[in-house]
């Protein structure tokens, strides 16, 4: 049987429209996290500015009142064993297919770091764990350091690279936390300090209903699919973290049609083989650790190969981008003094590079002075930040 083909140019179509990029729309944050399935929530500033570069009315504090108001919006351990922001509807989805896999892990490692580092054994990890939970649930809402004074067991110190020159203590609290708010017993609140603050209050919570994994795993690829799609098998297998397997057998849930991309054989929904059409052309500046430069494995159909390593960090984390009709074409940071700077990689013409400034200029004003500071900074953002 001869398979449809989606050359690059339509995957940069796609991806301007079913990213909101295009045309950035989104009434509400909650749309942005939907249709991208999640957004990056490792460093809190993404979460923000990238539902703001899909926003209609972009806002810092309209993403604020979605996690801590209308608590639609909340923080997940999941795919990769890492942090995403989703809706509360989308997470029941999530934790069964990404999470608890990743809680189970994380409960094994932090028995064995106790068992070896201060002697615990399971009983005593249950009884310090439920101490926890119930001064969180006296508290209402409280700071990990709260929690110790409450609950002194968590000051109790692991002594990590004994006897080398990196040696440190460290409390068993933030291990035992993570846990628990892995699990779903605890979840993130309001930071101590602003959108940009990594250090949050904690607030009681309950696990999320319980779905059957395959169930589960088979809606997260197809909502990967509506957003991301076409993808291979080894951008599914790497964005989600799972086995091959696994990734096969949610493929063929839903019906995945394979279809001839530029690099291999890819996959999409039944009905979704047909190209879309081509919008106006748009330029957009994403943050750091985006969910769209983050959404494959395989990037050279959007991210020219030899300017990755400028854009990346040595770990695989992507910085600051700028965008011009789906493919990355630069790269931008702020300054000391806040101002917003950046550099294209590309030769992108006289019309792209003047879109490209009156994007610039209006993400300098949504950021309204605030400087950004990528949590893992990349080769070009640190040249312009000089």
């Amino acid at each position: 049987m001869t398979l449809a083909e989606i050359d690059d140019a339509q995957r940069r179509v796609r991806l301007g429209v079913r990213h909101l990029l295009a045309t950035p729309t989104a009434a509400s944050v909650e749309d942005v996290a939907d249709t991208l399935v999640g957004l990056h929530a490792t460093d809190p500033a993404t979460v923000v500015l990238s539902a703001c570069a899909r926003m209609e009315h972009p806002s810092a504090a309209e993403v604020e009142t979605a996690f801590y108001e209308r608590r639609t919006l909340v923080r997940l351990l999941c795919m990769r064993r890492t942090m995403f922001a989703v809706t509360a509807a989308t997470a029941p989805v999530v934790q069964a297919a990404a999470g608890d896999a990743i809680a189970a892990k994380e409960r094994q490692r932090l028995v064995q770091y106790l068992a070896e580092g201060v002697g615990w054994d399971a009983d005593r990890l249950a009884e310090v764990e439920k101490a926890t939970l119930e001064a969180l649930r006296l508290r209402g809402e409280a700071t990990a350091v709260e929690l110790t004074r409450d609950v002194p067991a968590l000051l109790e110190q692991v002594v990590l690279g004994a006897g080398t020159p990196r040696e440190i203590r460290q409390n068993v609290s933030s291990r035992v936390i993570r846990v628990l708010a892995a699990e779903g017993w605890m979840r993130r609140g309001r930071p101590l300090g602003t959108w940009l603050s990594s250090q949050f209050r904690w607030t009681p919570a309950t696990p999320w209903p319980e779905i059957d994994p395959d169930e589960a795993r088979a809606e997260l690829v197809r909502r990967w699919l509506a957003s991301y799609g076409p993808g291979t098998e080894a951008d599914v297998k790497w964005w989600t973290g799972w086995t091959l397997g696994a990734v096969r057998k949610a493929l063929t849930a839903v019906g995945a049609v394979r279809v001839r991309l530029s690099t291999g054989d890819g996959y999409v929904l039944p009905d979704d083989v047909e190209p879309i059409g081509e919008p106006e052309p748009w330029a957009a500046l994403l943050p750091a650790l985006d969910s769209t430069p983050m959404g494959w494995q395989a990037r050279g159909w959007y991210l020219p190969d030899h300017q990755r390593s400028r854009l990346f960090d040595t770990t695989g984390n992507v910085g600051p981008t700028v965008w011009w009709n789906g493919s990355v074409v630069g790269g931008w940071a702020q300054r000391a003094d806040g101002e917003l700077v950046w550099e294209l990689v590309e030769d992108v013409g006289t019309e792209a590079a003047a879109a490209i400034a009156r994007e610039a200029d209006r993400v300098a004003v949504r950021l309204a002075g605030v400087r950004v500071i990528p949590r893992f900074r990349t080769p070009l953002e640190k040249e312009l930040a000089k």
